[in-house]
């Protein structure tokens, strides 16, 4: 089975190599690294890690080890402290997926269809389960269960031993209008996911029987990624419409909507009653969970559609302008950004004070926190 890239990777792929022609126009390098740190406290370079392709997947770091993918077809696992690489896992394409590492085992998505559970030691592979279309849905795996989505418009639950398929869940739309690219979150019995329809999912998580869908309404097919949050009874996500939903979890019931000027693909964090957020538009947003009333925004310089990660009183998060951004949370003011040489769409991950993050410029970057 041949499974080609969506236009809006393409596309996204495209407008990352215009900026990259710009900034190598307008920047005069002092060294022959593309990357660069701002005068302010962190956002230092401690070490760079070059794959062959585009690092759009976000990396889990796990007892001192970065899992992380690549467009080049592979899954690495890579020393957290040296950026020397500990095992590379060869897949049929590439893996925009993020894996997770649970229990000794890595679990990863692929373009070529299948998931795959990869031995977290060795690189070994463990098993592989194919669907029928792209995987580039981020696994979550609890008590034992795997939770994907893929781009057959199909959720699954396989079991994590084996990787025998417990049961599918088809969404409306179905292959043709409902693929699922977000993660699947799972909360007390409950998966929420959404589709490229802009429709958000309830799923019975043992069974896989529908609860509630809700639709957004949106009309832009394709754009849909944004993941959910569940925190506190509400589900959080962001709308191919350009819309960010808070929804009654039990319900589907909207709470609030909140309107940016362009799509938002990024996926929120809540941390103490803030929700964080990116968008097409150009900014990170801090709405208030129970009201969705704006806080503040910072304009990242293009689309941000990373999503932020909240560590310390500190947002990270990146953005097509080839910037990693290091924001204070409680005002938005930014504390350092780091340089690199194409777009962010990877999302960051902070371990042991050190930020982990991939970018289109092929490298999987260590940065301090300050």
């Amino acid at each position: 089975m041949t499974i080609l890239p969506s236009k809006a990777s393409v596309a996204r792929h495209m407008l990352g190599s215009t900026l990259l022609l710009c900034v190598l126009i307008g920047v005069l390098a002092s060294n022959s690294s593309l990357a660069f740190a701002s005068p302010k406290t962190g956002g230092v370079e401690k070490w760079a890690y070059q794959t062959q392709g585009y690092v759009e997947s976000s990396p889990d770091v796990v007892n001192g080890v970065v899992y992380v993918g690549s467009d080049d077809h592979n899954v690495y696992a890579i020393n957290a402290a040296t950026g020397t690489e500990v095992w590379a896992f060869q897949t049929g394409s590439w893996v925009s997926s993020s894996p997770t590492e649970v229990n000794g085992v890595v679990y990863v998505g692929s373009n070529d269809g299948n998931v795959y559970a990869i031995n977290a030691t060795t690189g070994a592979e463990v098993w592989v389960f194919p669907t029928q279309g792209a995987v580039w849905s981020s696994p979550t795996v609890v008590n034992g269960v795997v939770y994907i989505g893929s781009n057959d418009g199909n959720v699954y639950a396989l079991n994590a031993t084996t990787g025998v398929e417990m049961w599918a869940f088809t969404t409306e739309g179905g292959a043709n209008a409902g693929a699922v690219a977000c993660s699947p979150t799972v909360v007390k019995g409950v998966v929420y996911f959404s589709d490229d329809s802009n429709i958000v999912y309830a799923v019975n998580a043992t069974t896989g029987a529908g609860i509630w869908a809700y639709p957004t309404g949106g009309t832009s097919y394709g754009s849909f990624t944004s993941s959910p949050a569940m925190v506190g009874g509400v589900v959080y996500v962001g709308s191919g419409n350009n819309n960010v939903y808070a929804l009654n979890a039990a319900t589907g019931k909207k709470k609030w909507v909140f309107q940016t000027g362009n799509s938002v693909i990024s996926s929120p964090v809540v941390v103490k009653g803030v929700v964080y957020i990116g968008s097409d538009d150009s900014n990170v947003y801090a709405l208030n969970a129970a009201t969705g009333k704006e806080k503040w925004a910072f304009y990242a310089g293009f689309l941000v559609e990373s999503s932020p990660v909240v560590a310390k009183g500190v947002v990270y998060v990146g953005s097509h302008d080839f910037h990693v951004y290091a924001l204070n949370a409680a005002t938005g003011k930014e504390k350092w950004a780091f340089l690199t040489g194409s777009d962010v769409f990877s999302s960051p991950a902070v371990a042991g004070g050190v930020v982990y993050v991939g970018s289109d410029d092929d490298n999987v970057y260590a940065l301090t926190t300050k």
